[in-house]
């Protein structure tokens, strides 16, 4: 049978169709988990546990940048002090298909937002399909560079902060292996969402809920909401939250020239 066009369906049509996009964006999140199961130890070595070794690239610029200006730092130490151990039976089954699914997940982004976007085109106007042909391409492009920056700057800075922060010499850093990989798990999935910042203002301004004076408007309440985010991912050094802090800013303002140029291919539309 023929697909119905889109002002023929009714509602449960559409949620018929939604169900069979989230159907094939939740078997590629499988299929790729499937996948990263069977690696699993390469994972772990070479992507899980990294940042736990000193030689990891960060530790190694930040050293630097700390001999360059003379200031004393954890980032140059041989080792970090703790040992990562399980306490259930089940837990590293548990850990080993948990990283499997993640991984999956973040292999899979490009497809589920295609699939995605599958369910969204056919309600646009060919105007607005034409301009969004690069949705896919530069959504996955953000969530990558976003997964990047959680990796290798919001983990490393909260592994050697919370590991060195020391309350007394009489406790001994025992982390459990769950607790750790939701570390790096959080810092990375956080850190994809929040560079999707310009493509989910896009959007709202599609939709009319967001204007460019109203984000020029309100950048003051925006700063502190960044700072606060901020805080949440990273630990509570100064210096770790400005870090983070830089880029949202930056993508913030990258979203208000997004909205500018949605509001005035809209305004042309009209004319």
């Amino acid at each position: 049978m023929a697909k119905k066009q889109v002002d023929d369906m009714s509602f449960l049509d559409h949620l018929e169709d939604l169900r069979w996009h989230l159907i094939r964006a939740t078997l590629a999140i499988l299929l790729t988990a499937t996948v990263a199961f069977i690696f699993s130890r390469a994972i772990f070595k070479h992507i899980i546990f990294a940042p736990l070794d000193m030689g990891f690239p960060t530790y190694n610029m930040l050293c630097q940048i700390a001999k360059l200006i003379n200031v004393d730092t954890t980032f140059c130490n041989d080792s970090l002090p703790l040992i990562i151990q399980n306490r259930t039976m089940a837990g590293q089954f548990s850990a080993d298909i948990w990283t499997a699914i993640f991984s999956g997940l973040v292999i899979a982004f490009p497809y589920v937002v295609y699939q995605f976007w599958r369910f969204l085109s056919p309600g646009l106007h060919p105007n607005e399909r034409k301009h969004s042909r690069g949705f896919i391409i530069i959504s996955s492009l953000l969530f990558f560079i976003g997964v990047l920056f959680g990796y290798y700057i919001v983990t490393p800075l909260s592994i050697n902060f919370l590991v060195n922060y020391n309350i007394s010499e009489m406790v001994d850093n025992q982390i459990d292996i769950s607790s750790y990989i939701s570390l790096v798990r959080s810092s990375v999935l956080a850190s994809g969402i929040i560079f999707e910042l310009p493509i989910i203002i896009y959007f709202l301004t599609k939709i009319g809920l967001v204007t460019p004076q109203g984000m020029k408007k309100y950048r003051k309440f925006a700063l502190v909401i960044v700072l606060v985010l901020s805080a949440i991912i990273t630990p509570p050094d100064i210096a770790s939250q400005v870090i983070v802090a830089i880029p949202i800013l930056v993508l913030y303002q990258v979203s208000i020239y997004i909205s500018k140029i949605v509001v005035k291919r809209d305004q042309k539309q009209r004319k």
